[in-house]
């Protein structure tokens, strides 16, 4: 088993740091086998270089290395894109294509940002992770690949997973072993010794003298948060290298390069409503529109026990209690909202100096009456409109089109109206 520092010198990974040398150790520790590894750590840490070791110390480096971006192909193809697809699976199509899962079979394929992953491509995905097996877009028949899978991401999966972005089952399947980097800003020590590895990179690749830094510039450099990690310090070496004349840098030069959003602060607390808290509102509001129609409900019930049974205490208490509910508890409040919002009850009760005590109206009596009331006003506005047609068309002396003008109406709804009514 090759050691720790001699990966470093292999592979060119710079640093001294217990978390970055423990990282390694863990690397060196699964490559012989087949367990299914995920690499965290913030984006620009050089999480790209564990799977390399991985591979390479395992009985996999003869065979095929893949490494594939899940964020950089789009959703539509990806599934083309690691399991392949059949001559006219989609528009496109025109002819079978390997996917990568069946390229790199007896290897290893290191899936870059794979909190990105659509959910229906992480489904497939973990049948790959369970037993091997994978079909292609467009086919039923079932194939088999035996590849080793290193996943890597700068996501939060559990925050993914909280809000059903990423599948569960999938996550534990795929962090068999979880190897994390650390970012820069825990790893003070290094810093120096990789801005002068970069700045040796750079006078080789530019041929100018190597930029140094001034003890005070060491001092700026290492307090720096570093939010873009080790890809953002090695684009600021790469600036000193390239636009700097003296080639002594300055803590005052150095803070030119330096961006002021990143500091030493605290971080600040999202203010962005996230998903749960629209869920949250969603239910609450939900609730409220469920209360409101419980509320309408007993309503209801109030009005069809008023027509039934006519004002009784027991009508009036239940109404006592319904208005409490909905309008609150003030005595004053109660009584106005009473009389201005339930006028209804007034026409539907019936008073008591009106009727015998002894005397009970049947509930369907009273439905008949109102159709009877409802008849005879129907057609009274029947014998007005023919009273009214018949007055117009005498006053015209039968002339249709005055009398029409008079009525308000078409020539032609009139000539309707008299055939209607036989005039």
């Amino acid at each position: 088993m090759e050691s720790v520092q001699s990966i470093k010198q292999r592979f060119g990974i710079i640093g001294n740091t217990a978390l970055l040398n423990r990282a390694i150790e863990k690397a060196i520790q699964v490559a012989p086998t087949d367990i299914s590894v995920l690499v965290t750590g913030e984006s620009g840490v050089g999480k790209e270089s564990i799977p390399k070791i991985i591979h390479q110390l395992s009985h996999r480096k003869h065979n095929k290395y893949i490494a594939v971006n899940c964020g950089a192909i789009p959703e539509g193809t990806i599934d083309s894109e690691l399991f392949g697809h059949e001559k006219g699976a989609f528009t496109g199509a025109t002819q079978t294509r390997q996917g990568y899962f069946e390229v790199a079979d007896g290897g290893t394929i290191f899936l870059d940002e794979v909190g990105e992953l659509p959910l229906t491509t992480q489904v497939r995905l973990l049948r790959v992770l369970e037993n091997g097996e994978f079909l292609k877009v467009g086919s039923s028949k079932v194939q088999k690949t035996n590849v080793r899978i290193v996943a890597a991401t700068n996501v939060n999966m559990f925050e993914a997973i909280d809000k059903e972005k990423f599948r569960e089952d999938l996550y534990y399947r795929l962090s068999t072993v979880d190897i994390h980097l650390p970012p820069l800003r825990e790893r003070r020590e290094d810093i120096h010794l990789l801005f002068r590895k970069f700045a040796s990179d750079f006078a080789l690749k530019y041929k100018m003298p190597t930029v140094k830094l001034t003890d005070t510039a060491i001092q700026v450099l290492a307090k720096h948060r570093w939010s873009g990690n080790v890809r953002q310090l090695r684009n600021i070496a790469e600036q000193l290298s390239v636009l700097e004349q003296n080639r002594t840098i300055t803590a005052e030069a150095l803070r030119g390069y330096l961006p002021t959003t990143g500091t030493n602060l605290p971080a600040v607390i999202k203010t962005s409503k996230s998903e749960s808290d629209f869920s949250s509102e969603r239910e609450i509001l939900y609730k409220v529109l469920f209360d409101m129609k419980a509320d309408l409900n007993d309503l209801k019930k109030l009005t069809m026990e008023l027509m039934k049974s006519g004002n009784t205490k027991d009508v009036e208490k239940d109404n006592e209690v319904l208005i409490q509910k909905i309008y609150g508890t003030n005595k004053e409040e109660e009584e106005t909202v009473y009389e201005n919002s339930v006028p209804e009850t007034e026409v539907l009760s019936i008073p008591e100096h009106s009727i015998d005590p002894e005397e009970t109206i049947d509930i369907q009596d009273k439905y008949h009456f109102a159709e009877e009331i409802q008849e005879e006003e129907t057609l009274s506005l029947h014998d007005k409109e023919l009273e009214l047609i018949k007055k117009s068309l005498e006053r015209h002396n039968g002339k249709r089109k005055l009398a029409a003008a008079e009525l308000g109406i078409s020539e032609r709804t009139l000539y309707r109206k008299i055939k209607q009514y036989d005039l």
